[in-house]
C-alpha cells in the first residue's frame, strides 16, 4: 500500500508540472495572437488561436488530474505522510 501511494504522489507532482508547462506554452501562444503584426494572415491568427485554447484545455486536464490524486492521497494514511513532505 505504500508503495501505491508512492506512485500516486509521483503522478500528482507529474500532472502539476505538465499542466504548467502546458499553460506556459498556452500563454505564449495566445500572446502571439494579442501583439499586433502587420504579417499575421488569418489563418496563421486561427492556428494560433486553436493552439493557445489546446494547449490551456490540456493544462486544465493535467490540473485535475493532479487534484484527483492529491484528494486520493489525501484519503489514504500513507498518502497523508507524503503530503506532508511539501
Amino acid at each position: 500500500m505504500k508503495n501505491h501511494a508512492k506512485n500516486l504522489y509521483g503522478k500528482m507532482i507529474d500532472f502539476k508540472r505538465f499542466a504548467v508547462a502546458l499553460l506556459a506554452a498556452g500563454v505564449f501562444f495566445y500572446l502571439g495572437v494579442i501583439i499586433p503584426s502587420g504579417t499575421k494572415t488569418v489563418m496563421s491568427l486561427n492556428i494560433l488561436i486553436l493552439s493557445s485554447m489546446s494547449f490551456l484545455a490540456a493544462s486544465v486536464f493535467f490540473f485535475i488530474l493532479s487534484k484527483k490524486c492529491r484528494m486520493e492521497l489525501e484519503e489514504m494514511e500513507e498518502g497523508q505522510e507524503y503530503l506532508m513532505k511539501k
